[in-house]
Parts: structure tokens; C-alpha cells; sequence
């Protein structure tokens, strides 16, 4: 991949940030939920002024995905305790965002971006990490399944506006790296 960079996210990227959030949702659940929900959604979560309190939270950790100086992606990390009976006692991080423009697909983005944040839990002590998938997501579960996350019997609600859908949580234990 030419000239690819993981480059941390600044107050000064809220735009950028809420265009391709607001890009890469919609297009990965566009379909899945009526128009008005989707909208509304994207107007809640995604806003330059939700997104720069997530970004001006140090907890957060935002980074976009760069090829040859262009916006191809980006994740969202933190630090995050799960009151699950595998994960209670340990130190653990949450997956919470990774997302690719659809033209940079099959690029290995979305590797090096999961390599990066897998990187940083080591580094870092993390035992454990997990993240939640849309049940339907086959592409993401796949995707996660390759980097040894594994399938809980967690599950919780994230509804689109009023339509309802179900995350499952997905662990990985980082100690048998």
C-alpha cells in the first residue's frame, strides 16, 4: 500500500470525521433501517458536535487511516470495563469504531487498522478486548473471527432510530496473543 498512515485524530478533523462516519454508517446499514430512522441517527451520533466531545475525551482514541494523503477509513478505541463473567476481573479495551470508505475496500485497510489497535493493547496491558457486531454483519463477524475474537453469549439492543437491531459482543483474550 502506497504512502499509508494511521495518524491520530485532532479537533481540528471534526469535519472530516463526521463525513466519513456519517459515509461509512450509511453505507453499511443503509437498507436495514426505514430512511427516517437513518437520518435521525446520523444527526444524533455524528454530529461535528458530538463527534468533537468524543474527540476532546482523552479516554478516546481516534485515528484516521490515510492512503497517498486521502481519508480511507478510521477506528475508535478505549479503554472500557465489561461486567461479563470472562472479562470482570481483567483490564480491558474496547473495539468501538472501525470503518472503511467503500472504494478502499479489499486494500487491507482494515487490517493494518485492527494490527495497529492490537498493537496498542499489548503495549498497554490489556487482557482482554471485545467489541459489539450487527448480528447480520457476516462480512464483520468474519472479518473480527480472523483476528480471534470469538462469539459470546452477550448480546445488547442498538436500534436505529425506532428500528430495532441486536449487537452481538465479540472477546478476544489477549494474553494468548
Amino acid at each position: 500500500m502506497n504512502n499509508f498512515l494511521l495518524r491520530r485524530i485532532t479537533i481540528d478533523d471534526v469535519s472530516a470525521l463526521s463525513a466519513i462516519a456519517k459515509k461509512t454508517f450509511f453505507d453499511a446499514f443503509s437498507g436495514t433501517c426505514t430512511p427516517a430512522d437513518m437520518s435521525h441517527f446520523l444527526d444524533l451520533y455524528y454530529t461535528e458536535n458530538t463527534l468533537a466531545k468524543e474527540i476532546a475525551d482523552t479516554e478516546m482514541q481516534y485515528y484516521f487511516a490515510e492512503v497517498n494523503g486521502q481519508i480511507a477509513g478510521y477506528i475508535l478505541y478505549k479503554e472500557n470495563n465489561l461486567n461479563f463473567a470472562e472479562t470482570k476481573s481483567k483490564k480491558t479495551i474496547e473495539l468501538k469504531r472501525l470503518y472503511v470508505l467503500g472504494n478502499y475496500h479489499g486494500k487491507k485497510i482494515a487490517q493494518k487498522m485492527m494490527a495497529h489497535f492490537l498493537d496498542y493493547a499489548a503495549k498497554n496491558n490489556f487482557e482482554m478486548a471485545f467489541l459489539g457486531v450487527w448480528e447480520y454483519n457476516c462480512r464483520a463477524r468474519y472479518f473480527y473471527s480472523k483476528f480471534g475474537f470469538l462469539p459470546t453469549k452477550y448480546r445488547h439492543n442498538f436500534p436505529i432510530g425506532n428500528t430495532p437491531q441486536t449487537d452481538l459482543y465479540l472477546i478476544k483474550d489477549l494474553l494468548v496473543m
